[in-house]
């Protein structure tokens, strides 16, 4: 702002209780301090189809479009924190109960990422290495909160990793285990394939590989929890000789690979730690028919992810772009990359199928917990499904391979084929 004046608000009026003594409209007892907020607000959020209730009843259009929803404002405060860090306060103040949305919250955030430039409001972001000991803690910060939390609301094989919808009305069950048949085409998994899965969650994908290939899976995860329970589905299975759950960091993980695999962990790794990560994938890949595949959320450009998700959400996360994969994870050991593939439609229709188990079972997750929690989690959920609906986020799928191996597919049509019926397949 030019001098440190503050803009001039320019909001029509939807609605005015007047004043207590009926003597003013309540609009035009606006303070002078509350004006200038008003117009920051609406310049800020680039003035999508909104509506703003305040404290005292009035209620004011951000933009001349029909609103489609409406942000009730509390108090005069909570006005000037969103107003001045949008990006942060706004996801905060509802979170709290200070800021309420009226109507649907996922089109609400659709109006606003719609009209939101790329990165703006995120404010400056030094990006933090995931070191050995803050990752574990990262980790376990969000996977570590009860396996009886996931359980409401992820499938049934506790996939927490974006579902492939081949046929798209597939439902949520269906699509995970088309994910990770989808993974297992593209790295040409066969029996006897030792496989290393880095990043391993609660264990659906190691015990599909080893279920419905026939591969030798190490699976290595920092989370306490994740791990326990992997290992006790992989004994009710009757596949804990096939697949071994490791509850420590991938680079402690020493020994040789047809295939290594990872989907859902590179955005926990840190920039910093690409080239550790890089080389440990050259070290344990065969020297000459050694490949693997890299799914991860990222951006199209370098942005830090927005602060409010990395303070309550996914601390010390950092989604990548394809560039950055490349120059310190994959070419400093020669790989070649085969397939790259972006799905951000398939998470975005994730997001939904796990925004909607989520709001029913709401009432358990607040006995569990409390309202804020509610509120942050069903925030995370709906912007996150946002996020990827309007391409503000990515989720690629990356397959390399050393640089000689010649036994390539001459087409992609292997990935297509209706798969042939497996052993003890879902």
């Amino acid at each position: 702002m030019k001098g440190g004046k503050l803009p001039t608000a320019t909001f029509p009026v939807i609605s005015d209780p007047g004043s207590p003594d009926g003597t003013l409209s309540a609009a035009a007892t606006l303070s002078s301090i509350a004006r200038p907020l008003l117009a920051l607000l609406q310049r800020r959020l680039g003035a999508p189809p909104l509506s703003l209730v305040l404290w005292n009843g009035v209620e004011l259009a951000l933009s001349p479009v029909s609103p489609i929803a409406r942000l009730v404002v509390k108090n005069p405060r909570t006005l000037a924190k969103i107003a001045l860090d949008p990006a942060f306060q706004i996801a905060e103040s509802y979170r709290t109960g200070e800021l309420q949305v009226d109507g649907d919250l996922v089109a609400a955030l659709d109006a606003v990422f719609q009209r939101w430039p790329d990165g703006t409001g995120a404010g400056k972001w030094s990006l933090r290495s995931a070191l050995r000991g803050s990752s574990r803690d990262d980790v376990q910060h969000h996977y570590d909160i009860g396996n009886a939390f996931y359980r409401l609301w992820l499938d049934r094989e506790m996939v927490y990793t974006c579902a492939y919808y081949d046929p798209p009305d597939a439902s949520l069950d269906q699509a995970q285990v088309a994910k990770m048949d989808y993974v297992c085409r593209k790295l040409r998994l066969q029996p006897g394939d030792r496989v290393l899965e880095a990043g391993c969650g609660w264990g659906a994908l190691a015990r599909h590989m080893a279920r419905a290939y026939g591969a030798s899976v190490t699976a290595c995860n920092v989370s306490r929890e994740q791990v326990r329970y992997a290992r006790e589905r992989a004994r009710e299975e009757g596949l804990d000789r096939a697949v071994e759950y490791l509850e420590d960091d991938y680079r402690n993980v020493r020994g040789r690979f047809d295939v290594f695999v990872s989907v859902g962990m590179l955005e926990h790794v840190g920039r910093g730690h690409y080239r550790s990560l890089g080389r440990l994938i050259d070290e344990c890949l065969e020297p000459e028919r050694g490949r693997g595949l890299l799914h991860f959320i990222g951006r199209n450009r370098p942005t830090a992810l927005n602060p409010w998700i990395r303070r309550h959400i996914f601390p010390g996360a950092y989604p990548p772009t394809l560039s950055e994969v490349m120059e310190d994870v994959l070419e400093p050991w020669n790989f070649s990359v085969t397939d790259v593939e972006n799905l951000r439609l398939h998470y975005a229709r994730t997001l939904r199928h796990w925004l909607e188990r989520f709001e029913a079972a709401a009432g358990e997750v607040e006995a569990m917990f409390d309202r804020a929690f509610v509120r942050a989690w069903r925030l995370y959920l709906a912007s996150s499904q946002v996020a990827f609906r309007t391409g503000y986020m990515q989720l690629f799928q990356m397959v390399f391979q050393r640089p000689r191996a010649n036994d390539l597919p001459w087409t992609r049509a292997h990935l297509y084929a209706v798969p042939e019926p497996r052993r003890g397949e879902l």
